[in-house]
């Protein structure tokens, strides 16, 4: 009994202490700090570290209290914004509810891999090259249910709000569920009506997004490329020809269109092997929903529109005349 006894008689000395830890702050100087918890780390790890750096005292006293208030579970990555004044109760709810500091980055329609690896890098939430590697990480795209060799395609334009000290497998696992999120029974349905497969889709929305750049020429455009493939004609598109050039410098020259590259639709009929970038809502639906007409050809009016003709000598008369306007380039050549 008498043991009973000094236990209790402990714990009403230990708890005007542990009181006394769970609201005393390190200090009052107000220090902001703001700390980086890069994914996997646990509560300890950056208990310690935040020891180090005078924000916490006695690390082991604020793991006794994350156990006591079940909140010693593995913290969420990302930077925290803390400060010196923070009493360790306080500081352990923030880490606890992984209240981040979020960054907010917009994924264009239209962008690559390539470019989004570049924007992630820019805005400090990834290395590129990792970013790249990961985009053709074997085992991930095995998880994320994508049939190919790339992400490219299946990164869904949208805004994000990421955390750094997340994993650029973590950052493109984000973007992919989006893709799925908005590839729903709407797009589905009629995906499975057409007899194409998705990558086929996806990678026919990818050369729409391409050569468009209003939203509601994209029916038209992709009924162009449908009817080319229909009538066993090569696309002849620019941009998939630019994707599978190295160290492109911006201006594409007709050399550039005898270049032996899978993506050269100029010498090889049908679809490229997978997506030139990563396409929008707009560009699937265009693809799925492509409007009926009998046009074979377009070429840009050099003020983001396009003329549309049916026959070669109507074509060739478009080209004439917005070519002496400015260098229009015409997507879709005999």
């Amino acid at each position: 009994m008498w043991k009973y006894g000094v236990a209790l008689f402990v714990s009403l000395l230990l708890l005007p202490g542990a009181f006394w830890y769970c609201r005393l702050p390190h200090d009052f100087q107000s220090r902001d700090s703001v700390e980086l918890v890069l994914e996997g780390e646990n509560l300890r790890q950056v208990a310690c570290r935040l020891a180090e750096k005078e924000l916490l005292r006695f690390p082991r006293l604020f793991m006794v209290l994350a156990r006591v208030l079940e909140k010693d579970r593995t913290v969420q990555a990302g930077e925290y914004l803390l400060n010196s004044s923070m009493c360790p109760r306080e500081i352990l709810e923030r880490l606890s509810c992984g209240a981040t500091v979020l960054y907010r980055i917009t994924v264009p329609e239209g962008y690559s891999v390539k470019q989004i690896a570049s924007l992630l890098e820019q805005t400090q939430l990834a290395d590129g090259s990792a970013v790249l590697r990961a985009s053709r990480d074997l085992p991930l795209l095995e998880e994320l249910g994508v049939r190919a060799d790339s992400l490219e395609g299946y990164l869904f334009p949208d805004t994000y709000y990421f955390a750094k000290g997340h994993s650029p497998q973590t950052l493109l696992k984000t973007m992919v569920r989006q893709f799925w999120k908005s590839y729903d029974s709407s797009l589905r349905d009629p995906q499975h009506a057409s007899g194409w497969n998705l990558c086929e889709v996806v990678t026919m929305a990818s050369i729409v997004e391409a050569e468009a750049r209003k939203k509601e020429e994209k029916p038209l455009i992709a009924s162009v490329l449908i009817n080319r493939l229909r009538k066993g004609m090569p696309l002849q598109c620019d941009p998939t020809v630019i994707y599978g050039l190295e160290n492109f410098e911006g201006n594409l020259k007709r050399e550039h269109l005898l270049v032996q590259h899978p993506y050269n639709t100029y010498e090889f009929k049908g679809l490229p092997p997978g997506p030139i970038c990563n396409p929008g809502l707009d560009s699937l639906k265009a693809v799925l929903d492509p409007a009926d007409t009998s046009y074979l050809y377009f070429v840009s009016r050099n003020d983001g529109t396009h003329e549309f003709s049916t026959t070669l000598r109507d074509h060739n008369r478009a080209v004439q005349n917005y070519q002496k306007k400015g260098s229009a380039r015409s997507p879709c050549r005999p």
